[in-house]
């Protein structure tokens, strides 16, 4: 369609009494501003990515690397947990936000290794805490540890929510990135 109007465009300046290879250039460097411009405005929104990483608690007296973390700023609660985080934004299929009474709740949702992997954890660690980590933002420069649910049920299909320690715009942010980070692994669906 476009280049139906440049070839129509030409024919009639064509016909004209003005000079029309100069109409043709300042045409074309509009065309390539409006094409650099269309494609960079494009790109940003698929740039920012995220990182997610669930650990599992673990008792404090056990062997192994484990230590203690505080999760969630308002009032803390220290979770000792296993240094490996047991699910990350590699297992991640897709997030989005949920609005709740209290303000907003992430659902991620995992893919089959993460979901066989959530539901075995959640299984055999019933009143534990899953640990939940997160980065986001440009950069990836805001981090923080963003929530602690507990444990009261098996999980079978790969949905893990929790109400994260965040801003309603980190949470918006934070489920971008991974949505972002699962099409960059090649998970989303």
């Amino acid at each position: 369609m476009f280049l139906y109007f440049v070839r129509e465009l030409r024919f009639r300046v064509g016909t004209m009494n003005f000079y029309g290879r100069r109409f043709n250039t300042i045409l074309t460097a509009i065309a390539a501003l409006l094409l650099v411009a269309g494609c960079a405005t494009g790109n940003q929104a698929g740039k920012e990515l995220a990182v997610l990483r669930v650990h599992m608690e673990s008792a404090a007296n056990a062997a192994g690397s484990r230590h203690a973390v505080e999760v969630v700023r308002r009032q803390p609660v220290s979770v000792t947990i296993d240094d490996g985080p047991i699910l990350t934004e590699a297992n991640l299929i897709a997030a989005r936000l949920i609005e709740t009474p209290g303000g907003v709740a992430v659902e991620v949702k995992f893919d089959e290794l993460g979901t066989l992997t959530l539901e075995q954890y959640s299984s055999s660690n019933p009143g534990k805490h899953f640990a939940i980590y997160g980065q986001w933002g440009e950069k990836l420069k805001d981090t923080r540890w963003l929530a602690a649910p507990i444990i009261n049920r098996r999980i079978p299909n790969g949905l893990l929510s929790f109400t994260p320690d965040a801003t309603r715009d980190e949470a918006k942010l934070l489920v971008l990135g991974l949505n972002n980070a699962a099409k960059k692994a090649g998970n989303a669906k």
